[in-house]
């Protein structure tokens, strides 16, 4: 497997859950495997650029072996993929980690060394990660005080490491299971989400709500948009799953425009699309509102239009948040579909009809 491909969301995803599942079960008779939707789902990677980048990678596995596909009909879309037997030792050696089956000979080795207090774990736990890095991290332990400042977790790995994104690849692992290793307690370190791009509105616009667009191309849409209509006082880019830690730079753009204003968002119509901004929370921030609005132009622009949806149903509550537009994307999730914000794009917002309404 080639190196760089273990820096993708993807490929990091999949190594995340199935290094889990080998800890748990090292000698596997059957190969590990996943339903697409449902993992792209569970895994955050539902916009479409990541569904996108997502696909070119697996083929490319695939070809190399390291992936089983199962396409659909048209050839094109992915089914189900399965991580071969016969590869799983190169998926863990790509991610600098140990199969869990070749554990077992370093226990005596690990038992012998002098551990820090937090890693006296290791004298009695399988753990499957290089001897060299446990040594640096109890090498940061023995030299540094608990109460170090919080930094990015990037910085600190590049301390402890020498390579930036070793922390990141280790939260998966045993050594932050409950009870061992805390990263922000014991490691003086958090994940710093991406920024959230934005664009102001325009001055007569101030007072307005502003607006979370999930996707790119829509995201720029919306900016031409607003600066004709004077609809919001600002524009943001949600970027899909990254709102998620995002949304804790809500507080400088109020700052930056003025104040506290209310949130509105607009995603694509599947499960994930509206998981992100009713999870989106965090203290002294407004609760995210739907743009009512653009939800209804959605599901007109996309009446029978609507795109294969093959993911785990979602709760029956999960559309409430929809108010009068839930029961019609009910509806369309019942029919295992889904509808792409796209819909509502720049050739139909130029000449849109425009609401004040949310």
């Amino acid at each position: 497997m080639k190196l760089a491909l273990t820096e993708a969301s993807f490929t990091e995803a999949i190594f995340a859950r199935f290094s889990r599942l080998r800890e748990r079960n090292p000698h596997p008779k059957t190969a590990w495997s996943q339903d697409w939707e449902t993992f792209l789902d569970e895994s955050g990677l539902q916009t479409a650029e990541d569904e996108a980048e997502a696909r070119r990678i697996a083929k490319l596995l695939a070809l190399d072996g390291f992936l089983e596909l199962r396409l659909r009909r048209d050839g094109e879309r992915i089914q189900r993929f399965a991580l071969p037997l016969s590869s799983e030792r190169e998926w863990f050696a790509a991610f600098r980690r140990i199969h869990p089956a070749d554990v077992s000979d370093k226990s005596v080795e690990l038992a012998s060394i002098p551990w820090v207090q937090k890693l006296q774990f290791l004298t009695h736990t399988r753990v499957n990660v290089e001897l060299e890095d446990l040594l640096k991290l109890n090498a940061f332990l023995s030299a540094h005080e608990i109460n170090s400042p919080v930094v990015p977790i990037k910085e600190r790995s590049l301390q402890i490491f020498g390579d930036e994104k070793r922390l990141d690849s280790l939260l998966s692992s045993v050594l932050f299971r409950p009870n061992h290793l805390d990263a922000k307690s014991d490691l003086a370190c958090e994940i710093i989400g991406v920024p959230l791009a934005w664009k102001r509105g325009p001055a007569c616009a101030s007072a307005q709500p502003l607006i979370v667009i999930e996707n790119a191309a829509t995201w720029h849409s919306y900016c031409r948009w607003n600066a004709e209509r004077k609809l919001f006082s600002a524009v943001l880019y949600g970027d899909g799953n990254r709102f998620l830690d995002g949304v804790r730079y809500l507080s400088d753009i109020f700052a930056e425009i003025g104040g506290v204003r209310r949130i509105l968002y607009f995603g694509d119509l599947d499960p994930q699309g509206l998981r992100i901004p009713q999870f989106a929370t965090k203290p002294g921030i407004p609760s995210v509102e739907p743009h009512l609005w653009s939800y209804r132009q959605l599901l007109k622009l996309g009446a029978g239009r609507g795109q294969p949806y093959d993911g785990e149903p979602p709760s029956p509550t999960l559309c409430d948040w929809l108010g009068d537009c839930a029961e019609p994307a009910r509806q369309l999730f019942t029919a295992k579909q889904r509808l792409a914000q796209e819909y509502v794009g720049w050739e139909f917002l130029k000449s849109a009809v425009t609401s004040t309404e949310s």
